[in-house]
């Protein structure tokens, strides 16, 4: 079964966050895009990827299109960690991470759709079987930089059932109009994008907020690919950290844990190297002792190939959704009900793209 044809799709949608301005978060989105790569064989089965995103769609689009698909084409498609190995080392000198492993990330997901198609089998199948039917879902609220927004949000997100609240905010009312507006019991993960620049400065951030029931502090200084700092943040904290959605690779991971730099693993399917990475980093995680949560802020594939992962582990942990909604979904099948996502059991992903998100893509 070989590789016959690689095309990209750029989905893209109005969307809507609790706010007002028509520019979200942190990212300053004004659309919410999503690359989706369709990959087809010779046999006729189709798959489909998904490659890291929001603003760094069309540079992604391009490596997917003027590099990898050029080189794909031909390749075994069921020989998905040979094939992946080789085109790994094809492109080495473009860097391990980036764009290109981006691109190399939706092809692998699409190759284990294509696997999971030609099998009759839900990829949670292919990844151990699925230990629940339904997956906790966390949002992930944008960053709002006002405490009544946040507030907002946060009631509004605990009224639709989320048990679990991430927040992208670094001012500290912010957080307390979160932790004021949630039961006591719903805990809350930081992600503060890397913020601070230096070690006290992130440790007495982590020291500021211990108390509020704090999951984790996510990526609390830069860079968020050097464990070091990290690790030392952590020893000092007095609450969990977590890391990972900027690594490029499982070997990246290798070296957090060696470190002892996390709590938490937090890889991104859709940068570190697709399913197949995203599960060398979970059983990593489980033989270190550490929980793993991948990072998946995404309406595509990855998003569902996260919630296959996630619905196949050992330990459960939450799908994160962004606390988002689209005008356009990809999946409308992905919208949680009550806090959770079914688990999808047709073969492969087990949705396809809707025709409404294809038939506007570009």
């Amino acid at each position: 079964m070989k590789i016959a044809r690689i095309t990209t799709h750029m989905l893209r949608s109005s969307f809507t966050y609790g706010a007002e301005g028509g520019v979200g978060g942190n990212l300053h989105l004004r659309g919410m895009d999503t690359l989706a790569i369709r990959v087809e064989t010779d046999t006729g089965i189709i798959g489909w990827g998904e490659g890291f995103g929001f603003t760094l769609c069309e540079t992604t689009r391009f490596a997917m299109d003027k590099l990898v698909a050029p080189v794909a084409l031909g390749m075994d498609a069921a020989d998905i960690a040979g094939t992946m190995r080789a085109l790994a080392r094809r492109f080495h000198n473009f860097g391990r991470n980036g764009a290109v492993t981006f691109a190399l990330s939706g092809l692998d997901i699409a190759l284990w759709d294509i696997a999971g198609k030609a099998a009759g089998k839900p990829l949670h199948a292919l990844l151990g079987g699925a230990k629940r039917g339904r997956v906790p879902a966390y949002a992930s609220l944008l960053r709002y930089g006002e405490p009544a927004l946040v507030a907002k949000n946060t009631a509004a997100a605990v009224a639709k059932g989320y048990r679990h609240i991430k927040l992208h905010e670094v001012k500290l009312d912010c957080i307390q109009a979160a932790r004021d507006n949630a039961p006591a019991e719903v805990p809350l993960m930081l992600d503060i994008n890397c913020f601070w620049d230096t070690v006290p400065q992130g440790v007495a951030f982590c020291h500021a907020v211990a108390g509020k029931n704090i999951w984790w502090v996510e990526e609390p200084v830069w860079p968020p690919e050097q464990p070091g700092p990290i690790a030392e943040v952590r020893r000092a904290a007095g609450v969990p950290i977590a890391a990972g959605e900027n690594l490029g690779g499982v070997a990246e991971f290798e070296a957090m844990a060696a470190a002892g730099a996390v709590d938490v693993m937090q890889p991104s399917v859709t940068k570190v190297g697709g399913v197949s990475a995203l599960a060398a980093v979970g059983r990593l995680a489980a033989a270190q002792g550490l929980r793993c949560v991948p990072h998946s802020p995404y309406f595509g594939p990855g998003l569902l190939a996260t919630l296959h992962f996630l619905a196949a582990a050992e330990a459960e942990e939450p799908l994160e959704v962004y606390f988002a909604d689209l005008a356009l979904p990809p999946y409308p099948q992905l919208v949680p009900q009550g806090g959770f996502i079914a688990v999808p059991d047709g073969p492969g992903l087990g949705f396809e793209i809707s025709e409404a998100a294809l038939a506007a893509a570009d």
